[in-house]
This record gives structure tokens, C-alpha cells and sequence, in this order.
């Protein structure tokens, strides 16, 4: 008596997915195809599904577990094989690849999604920071009109000899028998004897549209803006694909942008720095006045709150930094007055000897 859980090798518990996925791993590895001119790989592979055709079954396996046996049917004569291998095959078409030819037929008369089209956009700051509409060129792939799709020119097509135009052929090897995509017409069922000329034998063509598009307040460099449907059209009644936008906004001479932040940089004089002032700052939303505290130093930030950019109803910050500005030319009055400031504060005027000096301390 044959044991067919010993056959597949699994437990007497063991799940319908358990014993279903054995029986695939078992199946690509002793396929015919895999083993041609094998004989002990072909006995194999029907052992493997005779088993598999009883503990597959709950009826039957609830038979075999208590009786041994399941009748004296001749499982290789007999059982639909078909039946067994068909979804199989739908689930591991790109697993077994050539092995089976193209099992995908059916799938291919499916209605299919049609391929997305990516383009690049170029702003402004100012249209990424507060939205903008802009017009947009896509090339759309479309149905020739030529040809109506079929890629053939007039009276350039005909039925294909090798399937006689099902587009399957019959595939048997041993007690095996499928089904498989027409390998001279790829399941069309024709052959093309002269190619469109407006297409090439494609059976599409591509239009330029203009589009008008709206560009959301917020969006930032990077960003990607997905535009369902505006895609190549579907196949065989399928959905169209989607439009994809990449979006590059152009860097601004003044304002530098950090997810929501704005962040600037001020210049401010050393008296400002120093004593102390209010000054007007601009903003992605208007000018505004900062207080500088006396004393500020130079790279001191400060933080106006809501003035960022505004994203999803909610505005970010802008951040000052504040850049102190060193006079490169000093008249000679300014000189005598920046000296006479250095003595009250006792501060000495030549930094470089003062730091020799402490420096040659350090090593005494």
C-alpha cells in the first residue's frame, strides 16, 4: 500500500496548505520538462500527484486515512490532471517562466492597467510656497488609427499557421497534457505579413497634450504629484495608468527652506550688534520688525513664529540668523574712535602679540 503522505512527505495532520504547498515544491522539482529523458523523475511526478489527488480532496483523504485505499481507479488513465495543475500553474507562471511556455494566456485576455507616464516640473519658489497653476506636456500613447491597433497594414495580416488562429497549442509530454500561448503569434491568433506604416507594427501612436495642472500650496523640492488616470490607456478595457510629476523648485536668492522653516540671513552693523535696534525683516508673507537686543553676536538666531510656509493649514516658522557686518575700509576718525573704545574697555589692539604671549606662558 502506498503511503502518500510519506510520498509527499508530510505529516498525517498536516493542513490543506501545508500539503498544497509540498505538492508545488515537489511538482517544479521532477516537471518532465526539468527532467527530460528521466524516466524515474517522471514516475516521480506522477506518484507525487496521485498522492497529492487524494489528500487534496477531504472525501478522499478522509477514505485513505481510514481504509488505506480509495478505490482501484488508475490514477494516471483516469484523473483529470487539468484540474489539479490549473491554478497551479495561474499561481507559479513566474516561477516555472518558459517551462510551461506562457501559461498566462488567459491573463493576457484580462483587462490590464496601462503603463504610467513620469515627467519633470521646474517652479519657482514663490508658486512651490503658495501654489500655482501650470501647464504641463505629456505624450499619451493612443490607438493608431491607421491600423485600428492591429500593427498590420491593409490586407497585411493573416491567420496564424502554427495554432490556426486559437492562439494556443497543445503541449503534451507523457501522460501530461496543457496548454500554452501560441509561442509564432504570442496568442493573437495572426500574423502580421505587413507592418502599419504609421506605427511601425505597434499598434499605438503617441499624441503631445497640454494639460493644465494645480500646483498645492506647501509642495516642496522633491515632491512627487500623482495624477490618476492621465496615464497610457488600458488594455483590453482596462484602467488607465497614472501620471507622475517630479517636482523641482528652484533655489531663491534670499530665503532657503527647510520643510515648513523659512530661514534667512540678516546683516546688521557693529554698532546695531552692539547697542542695540529694531529692524525690518522680509518675510515669504511681507516685511515684519525685529527687535536685536544690545550685545547680539554675530550667527544669533532669532524666531518668528507663523511665518514659515503654510502646509495643510498649519505655518512653520521663519528663523533669523544674524550676520554682523566687519567694516573693510575705516576712515581715519572711526579708527581714533574704534582705538579710544578698545582702551576704555582694556581691551590691547594687537590681538596676534597678546595670544603669542599667553601661548608662550603656557610652555613655561
Amino acid at each position: 500500500m502506498k503511503d502518500y503522505y510519506e510520498i509527499l512527505g508530510v505529516s498525517r495532520d498536516a493542513t490543506e496548505e501545508e500539503i498544497k504547498k509540498r505538492f508545488r515544491e515537489l511538482a517544479i522539482k521532477y516537471h518532465p520538462d526539468r527532467n527530460p529523458d528521466n524516466k524515474e523523475a517522471e514516475e516521480k511526478f506522477k506518484e507525487i500527484n496521485e498522492a497529492y489527488s487524494v489528500l487534496s480532496d477531504p472525501k478522499k483523504r478522509a477514505q485513505y486515512d481510514q481504509f488505506g485505499t480509495v478505490g482501484d481507479a488508475d490514477f494516471s488513465a483516469n484523473y483529470d490532471f487539468g484540474s489539479v495543475f490549473e491554478d497551479l500553474f495561474e499561481d507559479l507562471s513566474s516561477v516555472f517562466g518558459d517551462l510551461f511556455g506562457d501559461y498566462s494566456y488567459k491573463r493576457k485576455k484580462r483587462p490590464q492597467k496601462g503603463e504610467d507616464i513620469s515627467i519633470n516640473l521646474t517652479i519657482d519658489f514663490k508658486e512651490a510656497v503658495f501654489g500655482a497653476k501650470k501647464e504641463i506636456r505629456i505624450k499619451r500613447r493612443r490607438t493608431c488609427p491607421k491600423c485600428n491597433g492591429t500593427g498590420a497594414d491593409k490586407n497585411g495580416i493573416q491567420m496564424c499557421p502554427y495554432c490556426h488562429g486559437t492562439g494556443e497549442i497543445a503541449y503534451s509530454q507523457g501522460f501530461l497534457s496543457v496548454r500554452r500561448v501560441c509561442p509564432k503569434c504570442n496568442g493573437t491568433g495572426r500574423i502580421i505579413t505587413k507592418k502599419c506604416s504609421e506605427c511601425g507594427g505597434t499598434g499605438y501612436v503617441y499624441d503631445e497634450e497640454r494639460l493644465q495642472i494645480n500646483i498645492k500650496q506647501g509642495i516642496d523640492d522633491g515632491d512627487i504629484i500623482r495624477v490618476q488616470g492621465l496615464g497610457n490607456k488600458g488594455i483590453n478595457g482596462g484602467p488607465n495608468g497614472d501620471l507622475y510629476i517630479y517636482v523641482h523648485v528652484k533655489e531663491h536668492e534670499f530665503f532657503k527652506r527647510k520643510g515648513r522653516d523659512i530661514i534667512v540671513e540678516v546683516p546688521i552693523s557693529i554698532t546695531q550688534a552692539a547697542l542695540g535696534t529694531t529692524i525690518k525683516v522680509p518675510t515669504i508673507w511681507g516685511e515684519t520688525e525685529l527687535t536685536i537686543p544690545p550685545g547680539t553676536q554675530h550667527g544669533d538666531t532669532f524666531i518668528l513664529k507663523h511665518r514659515g510656509v503654510e502646509l495643510n493649514g498649519e505655518k512653520g516658522k521663519q528663523i533669523v540668523k544674524i550676520k554682523v557686518i566687519i567694516p573693510k575700509k575705516l576712515s581715519k576718525r572711526q579708527k581714533e574712535l574704534l582705538e579710544e573704545f578698545a582702551k576704555e574697555s582694556g581691551e590691547t589692539i594687537n590681538y596676534q602679540d597678546s595670544l603669542f604671549k599667553k601661548v608662550k606662558n603656557l610652555f613655561k
